[in-house]
């Protein structure tokens, strides 16, 4: 049975935003837009960062982390997507489905890793300055990356590993407009009870840890700036972290929008265009917001 599944499925049918020929085109024209202002806006930031010996700090060694997590981010899923509208097609392999489970969870997990990082260096800076430099040192700052990267590589591996298992009709079409990983597991022919146990675990884990850590810090920022009675010294805790807190409320605001409509909402074209705000619309703003 397994051994057919896999001669028979070569393909997925991802859910088209729109049946309208001449307003795929014009979807096309957009995203297109929207993914060039997003890779170069962060490869702006990664370009500026390198090439200026100021900013070689942990604070801007970290946010070129995050530009480059978003540019992968966004071209996980938007090429394929603008593919699919010019060539007005909704086909994509078995294969590309599953690349695209695990760079998409994985990338979004580093995210997620990378702006709780970001929360703690706010924190040393604020309420340890005079200990910032011995703290947030470079061997800290690559450990700290490179446990977000290694972390969400086993996750999503794992991922991947149980999705490989279950079973899935020729034709199956994906109410998505790529290969959201709960929505795999709704088409599935076979039980994914393991595959869900494992998504609710892992995606509760990556909420509360990454989430205690960004209230404990900015608690203890708030704190700080409470005792401060310089309105300079004010200016600067904002200065330097008002960028990142935009970010985080973007990111955790929409990410919370997307988790209300799927389980509140039945309508998968709701559903779909929800995705969109943290798929597309978060990646392009925070160039902005940083620059």
């Amino acid at each position: 049975m397994e051994e057919e599944n896999h001669t028979v499925l070569s393909q997925f049918l991802l859910l088209e935003l729109s049946e309208d020929p001449e307003l795929q085109l014009a979807l096309f024209g957009q995203f297109l837009s929207m993914y060039l202002v997003t890779v170069l806006g962060n490869l702006f930031i990664l370009l500026v960062v390198s090439s200026d010996s100021h900013l070689h700090t942990p604070m801007y060694f970290f946010l070129s982390n995050l530009s480059f997590v978003d540019i992968c981010f966004t071209s996980t899923t938007i090429p394929k997507m603008l593919v699919n509208f010019y060539s007005q097609s909704k086909d994509i392999s078995y294969s590309e489905c599953l690349s695209q489970v695990y760079f998409f969870f994985m990338f979004l997990g580093v995210d997620n890793f990378l702006l709780t990082t970001m929360a703690f260096d706010c924190f040393v800076a604020i309420c340890h300055p005079l200990n910032y430099t011995v703290i947030m040192n470079s061997r800290l700052c690559v450990l700290l990356v490179l446990m977000c990267w290694l972390i969400m590589f086993w996750v999503s591996l794992i991922h991947i590993l149980l999705l490989n298992r279950l079973t899935f009709s020729s034709g199956t079409e994906i109410p998505h407009f790529f290969c959201e990983l709960a929505q795999l597991l709704k088409v599935a022919g076979s039980d994914a009870l393991a595959n869900n146990i494992f998504t609710y675990v892992v995606t509760a884990l990556l909420c509360v840890f990454p989430m205690t850590g960004i209230l404990f810090s900015y608690s203890q920022i708030v704190s700080s700036l409470m005792r401060m009675s310089s309105i300079e010294s004010k200016y600067k805790v904002f200065s330097t972290c008002g960028s990142h807190l935009c970010v985080v409320s973007l990111y955790y605001g929409t990410s919370l929008v997307e988790y209300l409509s799927f389980t509140l909402t039945p309508s998968s074209q709701g559903n779909t265009v929800v995705s969109v705000m943290y798929t597309v619309i978060t990646p392009i703003l925070n160039p902005f917001i940083y620059t």
